[in-house]
């Protein structure tokens, strides 16, 4: 292995009996502790041997255990990743935030996404949960059921229909037709524009029917104007 990273599994091992290192590739390194002994490591790398810089926590759910992955960088490009395990029936860690200070969000999102304690955190803090979020419920944990849709679909759907009931078309058409004249389905002919069907002679006959008799309103009407000359034409004649 190449030396600058030699040195480093020398020294964390001299250090630590209960742990173990392995280099993995150049410049990227893999670390195992306990839980009783993890944060003095966590020391040692930032204040002894430069890791001085966390890059992200991973949280895994093992089945049988939990695991947390300190990934911390170094000034000079190295990658150390810093693993702790406890029981999944017991899923107690401690937080490294007085160590990297900017590790609180990561913390957070283990602890609320996998259900885990890490003492030294604020309780009140559920990110990056939404609000709402039902308690006891890990979305990252293996043995999660999400939720079935039918269980939340049933009264949504009584709602839509109780609110949508009142508009339904029925009650439309209720309301129209007593606002609607007598012996016309829409508007009286007085009303309907020009060139519309209701205002043609056939629609005049259909809504008259004292027209229907002499044929269309206009014939009638011509009818009316031819007798009155024929009653002048013979009064001209008699004279």
């Amino acid at each position: 292995m190449p030396q600058y990273e030699e040195d480093i599994v020398r020294l964390l091992t001299e250090r630590f009996d209960t742990i173990t290192v392995e280099v993995k590739r150049e410049r990227r390194l893999w670390l195992e502790s306990p839980r009783e002994g993890f944060l003095d490591v966590l020391t040692f790398l930032s204040e002894e041997l430069g890791f001085s810089f966390l890059s992200t926590i991973t949280g895994l759910d093992l089945g049988d255990k939990f695991q947390l992955i300190y990934h911390i960088a170094h000034k000079d490009g190295l990658l150390m990743s810093a693993k702790v395990t406890v029981p999944h029936e017991n899923p107690v860690f401690d937080t490294a935030t007085e160590i990297f200070k900017g590790g609180m969000l990561y913390e957070l999102e283990t602890r609320n996404l996998l259900g885990l304690t890490i003492l030294g955190l604020p309780d009140d803090i559920r990110y990056p949960l939404p609000d709402g979020w039902p308690e006891g419920q890990y979305p990252l944990r293996k043995d999660w059921v999400k939720a079935s849709p039918a269980d939340t679909s049933a009264d949504t759907s009584a709602d839509t229909s109780a609110d949508t009931s009142a508009d339904s078309p029925a009650d439309t058409s209720a309301d129209t037709s007593a606002d609607s004249p007598a012996g016309s389905p829409t508007d009286s002919p007085a009303d309907t524009p020009a060139g519309s069907p209701a205002a043609s002679p056939a629609g005049e006959a259909a809504a008259n029917p004292a027209n229907a008799n002499g044929g269309s309103g206009s014939d009638a009407a011509t009818g009316k104007t031819t007798e009155a000359k024929a009653e002048a034409s013979g009064q001209k004649g008699g004279n």
